[in-house]
């Protein structure tokens, strides 16, 4: 398939397809006219990377990840990264829920000030 129907299939836009192509995060075939030919896993790829760029991840992150997914979810094959990366995701989002949550008091404490007021 070519990008406009992967990004219409995926819902990302070519620039960042192109993006991703560029980081290494796809891989597409050229026809003999030099257009991109994605295959179906490519979509699979994409919709992997916006599942996992949900989850936290930066894009160097996931770069690393994804030789670690495979078949048609998202199962992992036992990379020797993986549980490190895993374990790094987690403690920053930790990071990001307890400043959340500080923020979260800051704010419930402003908002009593003024309904008290």
């Amino acid at each position: 398939m070519r990008i406009g129907e992967l990004s219409r299939r995926s819902g990302v836009s070519i620039r960042m397809l192109r993006y991703y192509e560029a980081e290494g995060l796809l891989k597409p075939d050229r026809t003999a006219s030099g257009y991109r030919d994605y295959a179906m896993a490519e979509l699979r790829t994409v919709e992997r990377i916006r599942l996992l760029g949900a989850a936290g991840m930066t894009l160097a992150t996931i770069l690393k990840f994804l030789p670690c997914v495979r078949g048609e979810g998202l199962a992992f094959e036992p990379c020797d990264e993986l549980r490190d990366v895993l374990r790094e995701q987690l403690r920053m989002a930790d990071q990001k829920a307890l400043e959340l949550a500080q923020s979260r008091q800051i704010l419930q404490g402003f908002l009593r000030e003024v309904e008290q007021a």
